[in-house]
């Protein structure tokens, strides 16, 4: 549904049952899925692909250029999930050819609070929470069930693992593990995500493994390697032991102290 007020390019691809409302502008390269709603004062710019059932309040910016010189005018892309929350005045830019990627993607049941920039060619798995006034900088990889405390600033090329969470007003300048729970500038490790974990259904003794493997990592005094060397001899193979160690092991920036 759209009304005389709104600026929607006719060449742009609407689903069904879409409510879009005043003032708000919809470029030609788009595809916005059936069932979502897009509030007032929007402005969503070609090359952007939206999900089914996803809200984006007023101010919201999607799909602007990159804000990186490197940026040339190519054909890049946004696309957002189903069900996605994009609140007051976020920013998600476009992706770039200089990163290889052309696409800046964010996944679905994510809420994206108000003042959340999202830069160019970063990844952002399903049931993210990112709190107000976080950014993430460039081709920054974000794994699912991760949440941002409000006004955390990542640094760009980092890596944050599946259901870490990120205390407010964090500096993130080096990868973040699975499952950890993490703070201050710059970021360190401060224990396991417990609350968040036993509220997805972990199991205590999947909770206890993963207490116990990040003691060798971060209390036993052994250096990163030797700690995760010790892990596979001591621990059975397991989703979330391997996922730690592959992690860790394939960590560009090194992971936080």
């Amino acid at each position: 549904m759209t009304n005389d007020m709104t600026n929607v390019h006719p060449d742009a691809r609407i689903g069904r049952n879409v409510v879009i409302s005043p003032f708000t502008t919809i470029a030609a390269h788009v595809e916005i899925g059936d069932d979502c709603w897009i509030g007032p004062n929007v402005t969503i710019f070609d090359y952007v692909k939206l999900g089914r059932g996803c809200k984006v309040f007023p101010g919201a910016v999607l799909g602007a250029i990159p804000q990186d010189l490197k940026f040339q005018g190519e054909e890049s892309w946004v696309e957002i999930g189903e069900r996605t929350t994009i609140r007051e005045c976020a920013t998600i830019n476009r992706g770039t050819a200089a990163s290889g990627k052309l696409l800046t993607k964010v996944g679905s049941d994510c809420l994206i609070m108000s003042y959340v920039h999202i830069a160019h060619d970063c990844r952002v798995g399903d049931h993210c929470i990112f709190s107000s006034f976080s950014g993430l900088a460039g081709e920054t990889d974000v794994d699912d069930w991760v949440i941002v405390g409000g006004g955390t600033m990542i640094h760009q090329f980092t890596h944050i693992g599946a259901h870490a969470m990120l205390g407010g007003a964090s500096g993130v300048t080096k990868d973040i593990p699975p499952y950890v729970i993490c703070g201050r500038n710059p970021a360190v490790y401060e224990g396991i995500n417990l609350i968040g974990l036993r509220r997805r259904g972990f199991p205590n003794a999947v909770i206890e493994e993963i207490i116990s493997i990040y003691k060798l990592i971060y209390n036993s005094g052994l250096n990163v390697s030797d700690a995760c060397r010790q892990i596979r001899e001591l621990f059975a193979p397991s989703e979330h032991r391997d996922r730690i160690l592959t992690f860790i092991e394939h960590s560009t920036r090194g992971i936080i102290r």
